[in-house]
């Protein structure tokens, strides 16, 4: 057995979705692109990151020389400085790394790099508590780079 649609029952959400802007992106005044001094230049269709609300996402950091915007020579300083781009991002905020509340690193050798990413984290986060973590092998990198690491830091906003 059909049951009957009444007249309007599916166009008046929709209609509502549309006169809210629901379904397009969100507006700069909830959503703001992060470019913070001393940071690294964007090559591309892509920002460094975003703080919505209370949170600060960070795109994926490379070590990549803020200075030059190159690659750091030395694999472990590579890793470094992604971390450090990554804080940068974070500290412009008001957040540190003790913030962070997630990280994910892309490593194109887990075998090699995996413990000069735990040396680094160590180094930075000392003896911790450490931020969750996921990491992952993956083919190939920008530049044919070894590593990346992107994080989502808590920072509330200041009211």
């Amino acid at each position: 057995m059909r049951r009957a649609v009444k007249s309007g029952t599916i166009a008046a959400p929709v209609a509502l979705i549309a006169l809210t802007g629901l379904a397009a992106a969100q507006s700069p005044e909830r959503v703001k692109t992060l470019a913070p001094p001393g940071a690294i230049k964007t090559t591309g269709t892509w920002s460094l990151g975003a703080r919505a609300g209370d949170f600060v996402y960070v795109a994926g950091m490379r070590g990549i020389d803020p200075a030059t915007n190159t690659l750091v020579q030395g694999e472990e300083a590579r890793i470094r400085q992604g971390f450090l781009n990554m804080r940068t991002i974070a500290e412009s905020e008001g957040a540190s790394l003790r913030d962070c509340v997630r990280i994910v690193v892309y490593v194109t050798d887990m075998f090699r790099f995996r413990p000069l990413v735990n040396k680094v984290q160590e180094e930075l986060w000392g003896n911790g508590p450490y931020p969750p973590r996921t990491i992952v092998e993956v083919h190939r990198l920008n530049q044919d780079d070894i590593f990346e690491v992107e994080g989502t830091f808590y920072a509330p906003v200041k009211k």
